[in-house]
């Protein structure tokens, strides 16, 4: 008698770097579960290559893929589909190969406000909010928050008119939440105080925890117990925690926003929503333990 091999759903993480990723035990642990039978890889993808990375994840068999660093705004380009997050942020980290289409879907933005809201226990209706950085992340970003209701967003960025892009971009959907929404440089938040003052919740989207830069924004943005949270996690995190917990903010990193958008991402490739609060608790504690 001959024996058939047993194929399993193949889904991944591409990025450059990707060795870091939680991304494979977070999918292994939902899928554990949740009863689903699934094989999810790490892929490091040449800085060049991430077309031909895509097509030859689609020749393999590929169901869906996550998008890291630095290719969300290609990955958004790639796609045949785009759902209505990803067509506001121009950028997608969730990926589904469905009959010879690239759907894309943006996460991040949900897994962040889910964290923030739920983990973190942290009201954002109301809320004077700065977001840091224009690129992907912050872009991913931006619509979830807004639909919060905050009162105020303002997105920093050294680079004004990136900022400013994203900001128009957003624009209908602050009038409808009644969201007071700016662009400004970091220096622009440093220079006059009196106007953009300070506020409740600081999230780091920029790349400087990433590259071991400074925090691109002055202290003065904290408020006594707001909360700073950079998307990062792990020692990459570290410097911006630090930073939060010496001038009185209350610190958090990425991992709760990691494990929420790969539920959120879980829920749209296999129908089934997965304990993201119970896998993020078990997480937390084996990186704590290591």
């Amino acid at each position: 008698m001959s024996s058939t091999a047993v194929s399993t759903d193949l889904y991944c993480v591409m990025g450059h770097p990707v060795e870091h990723s939680r991304s494979p035990w977070i999918h292994a642990r939902f899928a554990e579960l949740t009863g689903q039978v699934l094989t999810y890889e790490r892929r490091l993808v040449p800085l060049d290559g991430f077309a031909q990375a895509l097509s030859e994840f689609a020749a393999a068999g590929g169901r869906g893929c996550n998008i890291t660093v630095p290719f969300k705004l290609a990955a958004a380009q790639r796609a045949s589909q785009r759902s209505q997050r990803v067509q506001l942020a121009g950028a997608a980290n969730t990926l589904s190969f469905v009959g010879g289409a690239i759907v894309a879907d943006n996460t991040d933005g949900l897994g962040l406000v889910a964290d923030i809201s739920r983990n973190a226990g942290v009201e954002l209706a109301g809320r004077d909010v700065l977001l840091i950085g224009a690129g992907g992340a912050a872009a991913g970003a931006l619509g979830p928050l807004l639909a919060t209701g905050p009162r105020r967003i303002v997105v920093a960025n050294r680079t004004l008119t990136r900022a400013q892009g994203l900001v128009q971009a957003h624009s209908a959907i602050a009038a409808l939440q009644k969201t007071e929404l700016l662009a400004l440089t970091p220096q622009a938040l440093e220079a006059d105080l009196t106007q953009n003052g300070s506020f409740d919740i600081v999230i780091n989207a920029s790349a400087s925890s990433l590259a071991g830069d400074a925090v691109p924004v002055p202290a003065s943005v904290l408020r006594t117990g707001s909360l700073a949270y950079d998307m990062m996690y792990g020692p990459a995190a570290q410097g911006f925690l630090n930073w939060a917990t010496a001038h009185g903010a209350q610190p958090r990193d990425g991992l709760g926003m990691l494990v929420e958008q790969a539920a959120e991402a879980f829920a749209l490739w296999r129908g089934v929503r997965p304990p993201s609060a119970s896998v993020l608790a078990e997480l937390r504690a084996l990186m704590t333990a290591a």
